[in-house]
Order: C-alpha cells, then structure tokens, then sequence
C-alpha cells in the first residue's frame, strides 16, 4: 500500500510542475478581471514542446484519477 501512495504523491508532483510550465491561454488574471478580450472557445493551436506537455499532463491526470480511485477501494476494503 505505501508503494501507491509514493506513486500518487510523484504524480502528484508533476502534475503540479507540468501544470506550471504551461503557457497562459488568455490575458492573465488582469484580463479575466478587466473582462479584456478573453475568449474560452477560441481554437488555438498548441506547438511543440506545449503539446507534449500538455499530453503529459492529461496522462498524469487520468493516471491520478485512477490511482485515486484505486487507493480509495484499497482503503475502505482493508477497514
């Protein structure tokens, strides 16, 4: 059980780290809060490097999810 906990708190980390090294798809804050030219459903294209982060990411994600999931009914079996 401690083997899934260490690897949920790695995933976590990244998770955390890739999510940071992602670039802003708006203006920023000032630009959510001035309402400035934000538009959720614009198609922008992502390119190089951001793409593989970003896939990353959503691996990690779905890989956290399920080990969440995981320990959870490891968890309230064992009890």
């Amino acid at each position: 059980m401690t083997f899934l906990n260490i690897l949920f708190m790695i995933i976590s980390v990244f998770i955390i780290i890739l999510s940071l090294l992602q670039s802003g798809k708006s203006d920023g804050a000032s630009g959510a809060i001035t309402g400035g030219n934000l538009n959720i459903f614009a198609d922008t294209k992502e390119r190089g490097p951001e793409v593989i982060i970003s896939r990353i990411t959503m691996v990690l994600c779905i890989l956290f999810f399920t080990l969440s999931i995981i320990i959870h009914f490891l968890m309230t079996r064992g009890a």
